[in-house]
C-alpha cells in the first residue's frame, strides 16, 4: 500500500509517499481502506519534533490520526461494526491507503468522506477545550483563531448550549465565523478593544498560538479562565496548555448526534492528495485556514 511517512524530523520536505506493509486490526480496533484523512495542526507538530519530551516516537513514523473510510477488518472483541460499514475516527498513520482505527463511529447519513475526515480531532478538541475552560450557558466565549477546525467547531458547539461566542479571525472570514453564529472582529494591532466594545468576557480560548496570552488573561481577569492549544509557553502565565485528548468515542457520537441534527458542519476547504502531504502540511502551519483541509486517497 502506499503510505506517508518520515524517517527524519524536520520540515515538509521530510514526508515521503513510500510502499508500506498493510497494518492489521488487533483487539478492539477497526481496519479500513482509507478514503479521506485529516490534516491536523498536531500532525506537522510531530513532524517537527515538537512532543518528543512528552511523547516519544519511534522512527520512521507515519502521518495522521483522523480517518475516514469503509472497515474491511474487525479485530477481536469489536461488535456493533462489520465488514463494508462506512465509519470515521482516530488511529494513527491515516495518510495511507489502509489504516486502522482505535476509536470509531458509523458516518452519519449524507455525510461525504472528505467532510468525515474533518471531524474527529477536531470535535474531540473542542468539546475538552469548552469543559476546560468552564464556561457555561449564558456566558460569552472569546475564541481566538476562530474560523479554523477547531474554532468552527467550538462556535457551533458553544451556541448549541446557549453560549454567546466572540471570535477573532482574518478580515476574510468575518463573514464566515458570523455565519456559525459569533460576533466576529479581525486580529491585529487594536484587537482586545475591538473585542472589548462587544461585550464582557468571561473565558477564552487561544487556538492559533498567535501570541495573545497576556491580552486573553486580561480580558477574562483570570488566567484559570483561559485555556490554549497552540501555544507551548502559555503555562508560563499560569494559563492551561491542553494537549490531552478525553473520550474519542464518546465526542465521535457527540459529533454523529450534532451533524444528525443540523447542529454542526465544517465545511472542507481543500482536499490534497497522498502526493501532495507536504503541501497541505506547509498551509496548514500558515494558518488563515475556513474550515477544514483533508487529504484524498
Amino acid at each position: 500500500m502506499k503510505k506517508v511517512s518520515f524517517a527524519e524530523f524536520g520540515g515538509p520536505d521530510v514526508l515521503q509517499l513510500m510502499d508500506a506493509e498493510e497494518p492489521h486490526a488487533g483487539p478492539g480496533q477497526v481496519r479500513i481502506a482509507v478514503r479521506a484523512a485529516g490534516v491536523n495542526p498536531v500532525d506537522w507538530r510531530v513532524r517537527e519534533g515538537q512532543f518528543l519530551e512528552a511523547h516519544p516516537l519511534e522512527l520512521p513514523a507515519g502521518v495522521g490520526l483522523d480517518a475516514s473510510g469503509v472497515v474491511d477488518e474487525v479485530g477481536q472483541g469489536v461488535e456493533g461494526v462489520e465488514v463494508g460499514d462506512h465509519v470515521f475516527g482516530e488511529g494513527a498513520g491515516t495518510y495511507a491507503e489502509f489504516a486502522v482505527l482505535g476509536a470509531w463511529a458509523r458516518m452519519p447519513e449524507g455525510l461525504t468522506f472528505e467532510e468525515a475526515a474533518g471531524y474527529p480531532s477536531v470535535v474531540e478538541t473542542a468539546l475538552r477545550i469548552i469543559r476546560e475552560v468552564g464556561v457555561q450557558t449564558g456566558q460569552t466565549l472569546l475564541v481566538s483563531g476562530a474560523s479554523g477546525g477547531v474554532g468552527s467547531a467550538v462556535l457551533q458547539i458553544a451556541r448549541d448550549r446557549g453560549i454567546t461566542v466572540i471570535g477573532t479571525a482574518g478580515a476574510a472570514n468575518q463573514d464566515y465565523v458570523r455565519s456559525l453564529g459569533a460576533l466576529a472582529t479581525t486580529y491585529g494591532e487594536g484587537w482586545a478593544e475591538r473585542v472589548r466594545r462587544l461585550g464582557h468576557v468571561d473565558a477564552a480560548l487561544d487556538l492559533a498560538g498567535s501570541g495573545v496570552i497576556r491580552e486573553l488573561v486580561e480580558l477574562t481577569g483570570d488566567p484559570q479562565r483561559v485555556v490554549t492549544i497552540a501555544d507551548l509557553d502559555a503555562p508560563e502565565l499560569g494559563v492551561r496548555f491542553s494537549g490531552v485528548a478525553g473520550s474519542v468515542p464518546e465526542a465521535l457520537a457527540e459529533a454523529a448526534g450534532l451533524i444528525s441534527r443540523g447542529k454542526l458542519h465544517i465545511p472542507v476547504e481543500k482536499s490534497y492528495t497522498l502526493a501532495e502531504a507536504a503541501a497541505a502540511h506547509i498551509d496548514s502551519k500558515a494558518g488563515h485556514t475556513r474550515g477544514r483541509r483533508v487529504m484524498v486517497v
